[in-house]
């Protein structure tokens, strides 16, 4: 059976003349990553969640696949090719994707919301053949707080997606997402936690924090367009991230709206990409009539499993999409591109 948001993944082996190994990195956390239950849309009721996240290792590694299994050390298995590895691979990535989404297809909104424009230094490692570190900085929603483990946090999620669309392509994700951080932290950590990483791609998820604390609309511009600059002078693409579409944001709507708009605005100004996280996650529940519940846990605030994953898989596909869009040559401004049914 094939599910919706994965009737692609195989067609991405005719993308092996990408140079570069085989196997991706796994996304690493800066911080302690948070192991909290969110239950499933059918599954049985998560235990209660502890006021604070506690303190756990970065997320485990990956194991390669492709990888020669154990046997008679007299006679070793024949290594498989790079071309088996790659396929192999996709497989592996192709099955996990499915698992998460077998209840609950993960779909695109049908209408009508802007995409981020091109990646150029992405797409320009990638046709290269050079290795490609993308950052994800932000928040608890990029820590992973409200998943099952690390690996169901956006950023590895994420990484899923993308070894599934290069797999011979060496794309290192790393996690820089910290709970209760907003504009103000994160700048104090940006040389740090961000620009000594060198990365080609920064997903920057910011403004809910912001929102729930009341901070000065004008005074999170500044400081937002400062990061940018910072970011762009390091030779790094820029995605921003807006706010989620939950309870707790909701009952601060007019807030919301300001900091929705807001990150649109700067987004334009200093042309780099957005991804519409707030309209894509209200697209869920009024278009296509999925309960909160579904994708947000029981705090109200911060998403679980199937809406990590999902977010994940939608901004990956935005990202294949702006990559295109280099190595075909074309430039299409980031106002005009939207959102297709997948």
């Amino acid at each position: 059976m094939t599910l919706p948001g994965f009737s692609r993944p195989f067609c991405a082996l005719a993308l092996l003349v990408l140079a570069g190994p085989a196997s991706l990195h796994v996304a690493r956390a800066e911080t302690a990553q948070p192991v909290q239950t969110a239950a499933a849309p059918t599954a049985s009721p998560a235990p209660a969640q502890p006021a604070t996240p506690p303190d756990q290792s970065a997320a485990p590694a990956v194991p390669a696949s492709g990888a020669a299994t154990s046997g008679n050390p007299s006679s070793p298995p024949p290594q498989k090719t790079v071309a088996a590895r790659a396929i192999d691979t996709v497989k592996q990535v192709a099955k996990s994707a499915s698992d998460i989404f077998s209840r609950v297809p993960c779909s695109a909104p049908k209408g009508g919301v802007p995409a981020m424009g091109s990646l150029p230094h992405v797409a320009g490692k990638l046709v290269a053949g050079l290795p490609v570190v993308i950052v994800a900085f932000g928040s608890s929603s990029t820590q992973g707080w409200g998943s099952t483990s690390p690996d169901f946090s956006y950023p590895s999620r994420l990484l899923a997606q993308l070894k599934r669309q290069y797999p011979t392509a060496d794309i290192t994700v790393l996690n820089r997402g910290k709970g209760g951080d907003d504009a103000p932290e994160m700048m104090k950590r940006l040389q740090a936690a961000v620009l000594d990483a060198k990365p080609d791609l920064v997903i920057w998820q910011l403004g809910t924090n912001a929102v729930l604390r009341g901070f000065d609309p004008a005074e999170t511009e500044k400081q937002i367009e400062e990061g940018i600059a910072q970011i762009q002078a390091a030779g790094s693409d820029v995605v921003l991230v807006d706010p989620q579409y939950s309870p707790r944001v909701n009952e601060r709507a007019e807030s919301a709206g300001r900091m929705v708009n807001l990150l649109h605005r700067v987004a334009r100004l200093r042309h780099v990409g957005i991804f519409p996280r707030f309209e894509v996650m209200r697209d869920w529940h009024e278009k296509q009539a999925l309960p909160v519940e579904t994708f947000v846990i029981a705090d109200g605030l911060h998403m679980n499993d199937w809406g990590y994953a999902c977010f994940a898989q939608l901004l990956g596909d935005d990202i294949i999409r702006s990559v295109g869009q280099i190595k075909l040559g074309v430039a299409v401004p980031s106002e005009v591109l939207k959102y297709k049914p997948m």
